[in-house]
């Protein structure tokens, strides 16, 4: 019997949809049983999930939108500004959906409100992580919810039964299936000069991105050293809103814009919401990354290099510099004159964490030359599906 198997792409922006695109792609072309639904939650999503999987694939899939009416979406869009209720409403006004498929496939916890709600009646659930697994959210209790992880390396594994949330036999290291949307020999170049290209790329988040108190200071740095080319791409969520609230940390705060001076330069290419800050086209082109919580320093260190990591909450009392694992890839500091005076010696950094990169890479993510982690999650999937 044929099983359903949905692949859920409920956000507001495409930054997640590379993860399981693929892996959507595979089954459709490859698991005759298996009949791929692709739910998305806004047409730009969609058309981003349409080019990452294979044209073969196109017709064989089932495609469905999250659609809400123009009354729902004029009450909600206001307030989704603060919250996701959008996603939340989408998931509500489409259960019948979700009744009709076998297992929900998601990066993202927000689906499990369908499992409360429908409970037996509805489908299980497999959560694919969008990062590396460093922070404590990525680890949030309410991920024992899911029936299978499709992980991307041995250490997300450890971490999940570390905290509690699930066991070992109900993960399957795949790789990071990201990896697979790109040609890692091709590195765009975005300046028509030979200088190294620094990437800065904050995080979201009011009380741990870099942004709010340095993100001026770093670029003012690069503006005032033209040896140097900048990229500035911060998650794509830092400038979907004005005001940004940490539900982990209880803090709010404004996002300061960029000023003129910075987009004039020839040196600084600013980025806030194109194609390339979804494709891992700067995390490839760039010499050296600058940033603070964001998970994408491991798609920089695919071809590794120099890493700076800047905590805006100060250096620990105890002294330990490291609160996440992935910034032992390099150095942590605790402001832009430290920025400053470090970034000289970029080479050198680099060519000191290289051993320590390679370790964290390679425990964060099973990569393999010639076996694809779509190919690896579709099998796992397929295998849940039929009960093996």
């Amino acid at each position: 019997m044929t099983k359903r198997i949905l692949f859920l792409f409920n956000h507001d922006a495409a930054h997640q949809a590379a993860h399981i695109a693929g892996i959507a792609g595979e089954l459709a072309l490859h698991a005759p049983t298996v009949q791929v639904v692709v739910a998305c939650g806004v047409e730009a999503i969609r058309h981003k999930v349409a080019e990452i999987i294979p044209a073969a694939a196109h017709d064989r899939i089932e495609w469905r939108m999250l659609d809400l009416s123009a009354a729902e979406q004029r009450l909600l869009a206001p307030i989704n500004k603060v919250a996701p209720v959008l996603r939340v409403a989408r998931l509500y006004r489409h259960l019948d959906l979700f009744r009709s498929v076998d297992l929900v496939v998601s990066t993202e916890r927000t689906c499990l409100r369908v499992r409360r709600r429908l409970g037996a009646a509805g489908p299980r659930f497999a959560y694919v992580p969008h990062g590396s697994g460093d922070r404590n959210v990525a680890y949030h209790l309410e991920l024992a919810q899911f029936d299978l992880m499709l992980l991307s390396g041995p250490k997300l594994v450890d971490e999940m039964v570390r905290h509690g949330i699930t066991t070992a036999d109900k993960c399957r290291v795949i790789g990071y299936p990201k990896f697979d949307t790109i040609d890692p020999a091709v590195r765009k170049r975005f300046f028509d000069n030979d200088r190294p290209v620094f990437l800065y790329n904050p995080h979201f988040d009011p009380h741990l991105s870099s942004w709010y108190g340095m993100g001026e200071a770093v670029m003012d740095f690069f503006l005032a050293h033209r040896d140097y080319n900048l990229i500035v791409a911060p998650h794509v969520m830092l400038f979907r809103k004005r005001l940004h609230y940490s539900l982990e940390y209880r803090t709010a705060k404004l996002r300061p814009d960029i000023a003129d001076r910075f987009r004039a330069a020839d040196n600084i290419l600013i980025d806030v919401d194109g194609p390339n800050l979804f494709d891992m086209s700067y995390t490839m082109a760039a010499d050296v990354y600058i940033g603070d919580v964001s998970s994408q320093v491991y798609e920089f260190l695919l071809h590794r290099g120099a890493c700076y990591f800047l905590d805006p909450n100060g250096k620990p009392a105890d002294g330990v510099a490291e609160r996440y694992e992935f910034w032992r890839n390099g150095e942590v500091l605790y402001g832009p004159a430290e920025l400053a005076e470090r970034i000289p010696h970029w080479r050198e950094s680099a060519a000191l964490h290289r051993a320590e990169q390679d370790r964290l890479f390679a425990y964060t993510m099973d990569h393999r030359a010639g076996e694809t982690s779509v190919a690896r999650g579709a099998a796992a999937l397929a295998d849940f599906v039929e009960g093996r």
